[in-house]
């Protein structure tokens, strides 16, 4: 009997150890034991998903809820953002594409394009994007209602440059003769605007 109760005995420490060990190597396994920094960066050309999601904080971007075409068929005014999601200088400008469509997404429809999926041919229509991406990123093109390019500009624009323009097509006052707003800071990449 007192075998038994040995074995029964040492069974129970060895079990007790075994499930000690698994619970410790679980935690590690997990990052319990101290949780990582995270890898993404706003500052590198390296792909931490998508940017709109990642930078700007908005999924509402991507994918586009509408095409080039349905723009030009309803001859909406169109907001084309050519980018790449491993870009600095994309993962940057994510932000203010962010703003642009806080102000203007009813009115306007905001395209983000990432260049990867465009389709190479020769020769595109003027109904595909394609015909509008010049090579570099980020680059922002507008369209007015009739389709006709009225901003073309590569690189990290300012949003009052393209508010500027956006006025001009929806034919409201100069941003000189509306409401000062004031910027105050939701995050660090986010801004909400509020009466001065």
């Amino acid at each position: 009997m007192e075998l038994i109760q040995n074995y029964v005995k040492s069974f129970s420490q060895y079990l007790i150890k075994v499930c000690l060990i698994g619970a410790i190597a679980v935690w590690v396994f997990l990052g319990m034991g101290g949780t990582p920094e995270s890898w993404a960066s706003i500052d590198d050309d390296r792909l931490d998903g998508n940017i709109f999601v990642v930078y700007a904080g908005n999924g509402s971007l991507v994918p586009a809820k509408a095409t080039l075409m349905d723009s030009l068929t309803r001859k909406m005014p169109t907001v084309l953002v050519f980018y790449l999601d491993d870009s600095r200088d994309c993962k940057q400008f994510a932000i203010i594409v962010s703003r642009i469509q806080e102000f203007y997404g009813r009115a306007a429809n905001i395209l983000p394009i990432s260049v990867d999926g465009i389709p190479v041919k020769q020769q595109y229509t003027p109904q595909e994007v394609g015909f509008y991406y010049t090579g570099g990123i980020p680059q922002t093109v507008i369209l007015d209602q009739e389709g006709k390019v009225v901003f073309d500009q590569k690189g990290q624009v300012k949003y009052e440059d393209v508010d500027d323009v956006l006025r001009q097509v929806f034919d409201l006052l100069p941003r000189s003769e509306s409401v000062q707003l004031k910027r105050r800071s939701v995050n660090e990449f986010n801004d909400e605007l509020v009466e001065q």
